[in-house]
């Protein structure tokens, strides 16, 4: 740094440190001008914060943004340039239902509506991608250039011109002092030997300092003037997310359309009556003796008639078996099941230890089973488990078998 350029340095932190420390006083901007620069950091502050809050909006999931940074820096690196997409949660979303519905079959009504939502959600994917694309190219490229350019050159000039106002105080100051020691001392010297700097210097000096002021009043009103293309640029956001919303609106409706169709569809097909198939009718060669347990077990199954005599379901494609003379007619497999169920209490399983706190509830160790008795009201049950009764949230538990 030339001789010039260090003595102007020191100049600055001297008239600094003199109006931090010794209440000096230094050359006071109009109020207009104080007002402009709050804006401007406001501004700027605003330009920073609004483009990562817009990038978190597209891109909501921190984790994936971070691989892809990480993705970034690597082929950066490697000097090989990969691409890395942000995985929207609606395409994720709809392969899943793609690859399921496909593993089911077409013969499934609701294999073919995961396949119809599966498609769904990845247009609307798409169309996400569409958005990220348009926002970022209207209005986030523009905030960069913003920061990058005008904003930049603005605080330059504002540091510039902070700088050229400490340099020029300094100056005027020492100068102020050494009249001041001049005029109480008659044999100080001659003016021109004693001055610590001359006017031409204190002159450069103001000249310089004005024209930062001027710099940096222009950019900061021209900064804060350009509301026509600010407003425009948040109109083309508006804009795109309209359109968004508009397409993925279609999507869904079409989709919901389709969806209706298949309800009813799968409402209308006919119900296929099943019988189970035993180890028997699978050609299964059991143990010496088991064949007539199974046998026992499938007679112990069938329904009885009056006169004692069982009968076998066999699936006929009628759907209508044989008559005998000595057998009633035998009800359909679906209405009338193989083996009649046991009546079960109304119970619960816990699903979390419950301590009682007041008198009058039950306490229960997870997993424990609880005869319900009654619901009290949206958020307790009445219950009772070995011997005990008591009261106990709905919440800590899972219904088993409800209440009638």
């Amino acid at each position: 740094m030339a001789f010039a350029g260090l003595k102007k340095q020191i100049n600055k932190a001297n008239q600094y440190m003199t109006e931090k420390m010794g209440g000096a006083e230094g050359t006071k901007l109009d109020v207009d001008f104080v007002d402009m620069e709050r804006k401007t950091d406001v501004t700027y502050e605003l330009v920073e914060e609004l483009q990562m809050k817009t990038k978190e909006f597209l891109q909501p999931n921190p984790t994936a943004r971070a691989k892809m940074a990480a993705v970034k820096g690597i082929s950066k690196l490697s000097g090989q340039a990969k691409a890395s997409t942000y995985p929207q949660p609606e395409g994720v979303l709809g392969e899943c239902m793609l690859t399921y519905g496909k593993k089911l079959g077409d013969d499934s009504i609701f294999a073919q509506a995961l396949v119809e939502m599966g498609d769904a959600m990845k247009q609307m994917a798409d169309v996400k991608y569409s958005l990220d694309d348009n926002i970022k190219q209207n209005f986030l490229e523009p905030l960069h250039h913003l920061q990058t350019k005008d904003l930049k050159e603005v605080m330059h000039h504002r540091k510039k011109l902070q700088g050229r106002r400490l340099d020029f105080d300094c100056k005027r100051r020492r100068q102020a002092k050494a009249a001041g020691k001049r005029s109480g001392s008659p044999h100080f010297g001659s003016p021109a030997k004693t001055a610590p700097y001359a006017d031409d210097e204190i002159r450069q000096a103001e000249e310089k300092f004005a024209e930062s002021l001027h710099l940096a009043q222009m950019g900061m009103f021209n900064l804060l003037e350009n509301d026509v293309e600010q407003v425009a640029q948040l109109a083309t956001f508006s804009e795109a997310l309209l359109e968004y919303h508009q397409q993925c609106t279609d999507i869904l409706r079409m989709l919901t359309e389709t969806l209706l169709e298949k309800k009813e569809e799968a409402a209308n097909r006919p119900k296929m009556e099943f019988v189970p198939k035993t180890l028997a009718d699978l050609h299964v060669e059991g143990l010496p003796g088991s064949t007539d347990a199974m046998n026992g077990a499938s007679r112990a199954g069938s329904p009885v008639h009056g006169d004692g005599k069982r009968s076998q379901l066999e699936l006929f494609p009628a759907g209508n078996p044989p008559q005998s003379a000595n057998a009633s007619p035998l009800p359909s497999p679906s209405k009338s099941p193989a083996r009649t169920p046991m009546t079960r209490q109304p119970c619960c399983t816990a699903l979390y230890d419950f301590e009682p706190e007041n008198e009058g509830e039950l306490g229960f160790k997870e997993n424990d089973t609880i005869t319900l008795i009654q619901k009290i009201d949206d958020n307790w049950y009445e219950g009772s488990l070995n011997g005990r009764k008591g009261y106990f949230p709905v919440t800590y538990v899972q219904v088993v078998v409800p209440l009638p």
